[in-house]
């Protein structure tokens, strides 16, 4: 397997009218989304690789997948997800701590409910993120959003629009294309391994949030250089 693929994958169906429309959600061009874009998914791709890696991580998180997210394309998703964001809609769904609960109440009933549900569902875009990242997501917002310019509010808008779509996809790309918990697992861990080797923003990023240890991590000031250079 490319190790590079799953990235390439994601990106290769963001094009067109989903970068159109986070990038309305942002206010801002297609081209500063689509960097915002590049930025983010090394930390929502490494984060999921960590906790795959995790006991029963991986088998919990394929569980997720095709039990909520089977036959979901990103547009519909995304459409979803602007509507929690944007005040449009509505949807309630069973609450629950678990992933799978999240995500389930987030993108089922679509349509349904009023200013309750809404608000029920921006909760659980709050707390997807917040299974995604544990005690990092204040980290991740604060480095993606001054790497990006987005600030803090952005980039958990951002986050926030990222991750339903992530999740929806790799279900898309495990449970109906085969190969299980282990496959996932092991594709996961791969291109964590690879982001991290490439380098450049979002690698750089990606190692400073998600390093725990403290050791070799990228300083935020460190991000923000490379974030000037690369402008030059």
């Amino acid at each position: 397997m490319n190790q590079a693929s799953l990235t390439q994958e994601f990106l290769a169906q963001m094009q067109g009218a989903p970068l159109q429309n986070i990038a309305a959600q942002l206010g801002t061009t297609p081209q500063q989304a689509s960097q915002a874009v590049d930025a983010a998914l090394p930390m929502l791709f490494g984060a999921l690789g960590r906790n795959a890696a995790q006991p029963d991580g991986a088998q919990a998180l394929f569980g997720a997948l095709g039990r909520d997210h089977s036959g979901m394309d990103l547009g519909s998703v995304l459409g979803g997800v602007l509507g929690s964001l944007g005040g449009a809609g509505g949807g309630a769904g069973a609450g629950g701590g678990a992933l799978g609960g999240l995500l389930g109440s987030l993108l089922g009933g679509l349509g349904q409910g009023g200013a309750s549900a809404l608000g029920e569902r921006r909760g659980n875009l709050d707390g997807l993120l917040g299974h995604i990242f544990g005690g990092q997501l204040q980290r991740a917002e604060t480095g993606l959003g001054q790497a990006t310019g987005l600030g803090a509010p952005g980039a958990d808008t951002l986050l926030k629009m990222l991750a339903p779509m992530v999740m929806a996809f790799l279900a898309q790309r495990f449970t109906q294309g085969g190969g299980g918990a282990g496959s996932l697992a092991q594709a996961l861990g791969e291109e964590r391994q690879h982001l991290g080797q490439q380098g450049g923003l979002g690698g750089g990023l990606m190692t400073a949030v998600l390093d725990q240890n403290g050791d070799g991590q990228v300083d935020l000031t460190d991000l923000m250089q490379m974030l000037g250079n690369a402008r030059r």
